[in-house]
């Protein structure tokens, strides 16, 4: 077993993605997914990336995210906009309601406790 997993996207095959209909705003957001680890007890590492467009967002899990590129705009429903970019950091706790809008495609690396 290895107890040590290099973060490194090249080492996985990535998913492609984008907003479901009813969420999205507005532009056309295509997401890419890079999963690098999925671990027993809902754990998952890795890197994820977006194009500019606007959606509505839902948490029901613990999310920690680094911005490692891009602007990006996360606004809690009646809360203040929070502007993201490069060198950023957030946690978004399980109950989040709000959004989500990339005016500058956006890469991520993300850790995600359900």
């Amino acid at each position: 077993m290895i107890l040590a997993l290099p973060f490194n996207p090249e080492t996985v095959t990535p998913e492609e993605g984008a907003p479901a209909p009813d969420r999205l705003i507005s532009g056309d957001p295509r997401f890419t997914t890079w999963n690098i680890e999925e671990a027993e007890g809902g754990i998952y590492a890795g890197i994820w990336q977006s194009t500019p467009g606007k959606w509505r967002i839902h948490y029901e899990e613990w999310e920690y995210f680094h911005m490692l590129e891009g602007h990006s705009v996360v606004t809690e429903d009646g809360g203040e906009p929070i502007h993201l970019n490069a060198g950023d950091r957030l946690i978004l706790r399980p109950g989040f309601k709000g959004t989500w809008e990339v005016l500058e495609t956006t890469r991520k690396d993300y850790v995600i406790r359900l």
